[in-house]
């Protein structure tokens, strides 16, 4: 038995994650850390309105066994670039300090594909760099995972997904060897996989896309 805190519950990844562990007997509570509106009614469920600007007001409330992190966001959304770095970079950071103060013992992280902290990129630049502060930390079971093209219903319209998804499924069956990792993942094999890592106590740490696909 298990409780677990979430961070992202509105996203892609993260409506399926709730979804994942509210049916799993394995999880006796759920925090999902919020401040978008979640149409979702379970005795296991437990919504927090959270102002992300100022995360050390809930931070006492940031106890679980298990942290799973799903924010992200997009140029479009955040085309501030101070604000693009909170979000990408700066929160996932001061929500994993603040897990490992409170002795959470498990974190899992949804990173990206390619994700490397000496990136030109900003996108993978952020995600390569929150992998490091995640292993310095030394949480006792820490999952990164680094999905391709999520497939799965989304709530925003993105221009770049809604081309680059069925090029990148026609092209699927070339994705052979070390291109698997590029094959397109549906968001819900995601969330499978998220909880299979605290569930299972997995050692291992990072995981590629078709890796995510086995752990499902």
């Amino acid at each position: 038995m298990s409780s677990a805190v979430i961070f992202g519950g509105t996203g892609l990844v993260g409506s399926y994650l709730i979804k994942t562990l509210i049916n799993d007997e394995y999880y006796t509570k759920v925090k999902v850390f919020t401040r978008s509106e979640i149409n979702i009614t379970n005795s296991k469920l437990e919504i927090i309105n959270t102002n992300f600007d100022n995360i050390e007001e809930v931070k006492d409330l940031i106890l679980a066994d298990s942290c799973f992190f799903c924010i992200g966001t997009t140029k479009k959304n955040s085309p501030n670039k101070d604000d693009y770095q909170k979000v990408e970079l700066e929160l996932p950071k001061k929500i994993a300090q603040i897990c490992k103060k409170n002795s959470i013992k498990s974190y899992v992280f949804v990173s990206s594909g390619f994700a490397n902290s000496e990136n030109k990129g900003e996108y993978l630049r952020f995600k390569g760099l929150v992998e490091e502060e995640l292993k310095r930390l030394d949480f006792d079971n820490l999952g990164i995972l680094r999905p391709s093209f999520l497939l799965g219903e989304r709530k925003q319209f993105r221009i770049a997904e809604k081309i680059g998804i069925p090029i990148f499924k026609l092209l699927t069956p070339l994705f052979i060897g070390p291109l698997k990792k590029m094959r397109p993942i549906h968001a819900n094999t995601v969330a499978k996989a998220m909880s299979n890592i605290v569930k299972k106590n997995l050692d291992q740490v990072t995981y590629e896309s078709d890796e995510i696909v086995k752990i499902s």
